[in-house]
């Protein structure tokens, strides 16, 4: 697949997923006082259902575009701090499996009904922490 196409997949899945972030990060947090404990319980509950079905296939495009666009760069990656670019983009790839990480704990405990609300808060603030890095690091991985 061309370099191009993958950009594109990668950009459109990484769009889906950061808005989502940034979204339940800046939207929810801010009604969670006003609506009250169990309306935002289930309000959560209701993203949560709704993201085990689509979030999925977004990683799955995410991860897919991403590990492909990183095998083109496998001479830079394979001496991290030869350059800076090699080095940014290690970071960025750990940072993207630290948040596959947390998305697969953050589903696996929704679907058996173990999510709470405090691991809602924390998990989501943790990823909003980590996408806003990774997009900073996609950017600068090619002009610093």
């Amino acid at each position: 697949m061309s370099h191009s196409v993958l950009v594109t997949l990668h950009l459109f899945a990484a769009i889906m997923f950061v808005g989502t972030v940034f979204f339940e990060v800046l939207i929810l947090e801010g009604i969670r006082k006003p609506l009250g404990r169990e309306a935002m319980r289930n309000v959560e509950l209701a993203i949560g259902r709704r993201a085990r079905r689509i979030m999925p296939f977004v990683m799955i495009v995410l991860f897919g575009a991403g590990l492909s666009m990183a095998w083109q760069f496998r001479d830079a990656l394979a001496q991290p701090f030869a350059s800076h670019f090699a080095t940014l983009l290690w970071i960025k790839i750990v940072l993207a499996f630290s948040v596959l990480g947390h998305f697969i704990f953050a589903m696996a405990m929704s679907g058996t009904g173990r999510l709470k609300s405090r691991h809602f808060q924390i998990i989501h603030l943790s990823v909003f922490c980590h996408v806003v890095l990774i997009v900073f690091l996609a950017k600068a991985m090619f002009y610093l």
